[in-house]
Order: C-alpha cells, then sequence, then structure tokens
C-alpha cells in the first residue's frame, strides 16, 4: 500500500494492502479501496464510495457518495478472469453510479475517458469504450460492448443495447431505448429509438461551420434513400466529402455487428 503524504484519508476508510492513493487524493468517510487500486492525484471519494477490482481512476476526478467502481461485471460468461476498469481525468460520477470492468469476451478492459459526466444512478457495464466528455443523465444504462464516442449526450432513463456504438456528437432523448449504431451528430428520440434528424444544437455550440453543418443536411437527405450502407458506399465513392461527412461515411462503412438507427 502506497499512500500519499499529502492525501487525506478519513479515519473510517478502508483502504486495503496494495492501493495507491496518488498526491492530494481524499478518500471520505466510510469508504473502501480495494488492493489492486490507483487513485490519481486529487481524486476525491466524497463519501461511502467501493472501489474494487483492478481499477485506475484519473486525477482530479470526483466521486459521489455509494457510487460502486469496479465490482464483477453482470455477466454469466464472466469466470474471475483478470481485468480492468480504467477511468480517465476530471471526470463527475455522481451519487449510486456503477461501472464495471471488461471480461475475457471484450478485450478485458473498460475504458472511460476524460472530462465526463455521469449523473445519478446511470449504469457502465463490461467492455464498454467511452470517450472524453460524454454526458449520461440520471439512470441511464449503457449494456456490455458498447462505444459511445466523444461528446456523445445520453437523455434519463434511456437505455443502450449491447454492442451498440454512438458515433461523435450524437444526442438520445430521454425515456429512449437504442437497439442500433446511431452515426455522428445525430439525433435520436422516441421509445424504440428512432433517427430523427442530425443535433444542430450541439453542433452550433461546438462551433462547426455553417458550410460544413450545411453539407451534413444534404449527407443526412441523401442516405434517407434506401439502404444506409449502399447510400453511404456511394456517396463515398462520388467525391471527397468534407471532414464531417467523412467522419458519418467512415462510421457507417466502418466494422460493426449491428444495423443503424435510420429515419422514419
Amino acid at each position: 500500500m502506497h499512500i500519499d503524504a499529502s492525501a487525506v484519508v478519513h479515519p473510517s476508510a478502508v483502504v486495503e494492502p496494495g492501493a495507491v492513493i496518488g498526491a492530494g487524493a481524499r478518500v471520505g468517510p466510510f469508504c473502501v479501496v480495494g488492493p489492486q487500486v490507483v487513485l490519481g492525484a486529487r481524486v476525491e471519494l466524497k463519501s461511502h464510495v467501493v472501489v474494487g477490482g483492478d481499477t485506475e481512476i484519473g486525477e482530479d476526478t470526483v466521486v459521489f457518495p455509494f457510487a460502486s467502481l469496479g465490482q464483477s461485471p453482470q455477466d454469466l460468461k464472466f469466470k474471475g478472469e483478470a481485468s480492468r476498469l480504467v477511468i480517465g481525468a476530471r471526470n463527475r460520477i455522481r451519487e449510486y453510479v456503477t461501472m464495471n470492468p471488461g471480461t475475457e469476451g471484450g478485450g478485458l478492459v473498460t475504458r472511460i475517458g476524460n472530462d465526463c459526466l455521469f449523473m445519478a444512478s446511470a449504469h457502465v457495464a463490461h467492455d464498454c469504450q467511452i470517450g472524453d466528455r460524454v454526458i449520461l443523465v440520471n439512470s441511464v444504462a449503457i449494456a456490455g460492448h458498447c462505444v459511445l464516442e466523444d461528446d456523445v449526450i445520453v437523455g434519463g432513463l434511456s437505455g443502450v443495447h449491447q454492442f451498440v456504438r454512438i458515433g461523435r456528437g450524437a444526442i438520445i432523448g430521454a425515456l429512449t431505448m437504442v437497439t442500433a449504431d446511431v452515426i455522428p451528430h445525430g439525433l435520436v428520440q422516441a421509445p424504440r429509438g428512432v433517427l430523427e434528424g442530425l443535433n444542430l444544437v450541439g453542433l452550433k455550440r461546438r462551433g462547426v461551420a455553417k458550410a460544413d453543418i450545411a453539407e451534413l443536411r444534404d449527407l443526412y437527405a441523401a442516405l434517407s434513400e434506401g439502404n444506409f450502407r449502399d447510400a453511404a458506399r456511394r456517396l463515398a465513392e462520388a467525391g471527397t466529402p468534407g471532414p464531417l461527412a467523412r467522419e458519418v461515411l467512415d462510421f457507417i462503412l466502418g466494422p460493426s455487428d449491428r444495423s443503424f438507427l435510420t429515419p422514419r
């Protein structure tokens, strides 16, 4: 066990032998930190937080009461194999959030990016790959093996089916079940999620040029005609699109075991 001299551990907390507590970290009352856990510099566990397994939490991340990180995956195929949960820097992990490590069938690691917000009772299952600046609103459930790229927002009480990919900058409305891949910058809503358009508000907030937004809108209209993959293949072969349009086409033509959410 190594606890940096500048770290603060409450007397009621349990830090098991082997854990590493970084400089300026704070472990609050009644927290439990397992023997394979590494807390980076200035990580704060508020109180009643349980961090187990082979779990690494990046610097300046704050974990709020009753979160449970790194416990065994909720997967009957899991047989106790060595796997990891890696959480990046500057994340905000709110009350009752749960995150599980990976499994042998999914690469043995669940990975969380930087600067994300996980609101109360959100769940990230085994082998998920979560990008930077992702927001999961209250009670969102992300099933195993999902990929959420940078700047994705998932609305409250929504669920994402296993193996689904959600492209960069997409937004999922509240009370939505996402059962297929979502293109970058897509807007999805309805109880059984359908692609309703583009996340225009998000694009504008990120300062995307009007010309690039216009090209994306034209691309979306073209993709709406016929089979998604066939349309994307034709568009990719037709010319040299701008970087955002190319991002969408590459996402559609990339490897995936699932279909896509398509326009109504």
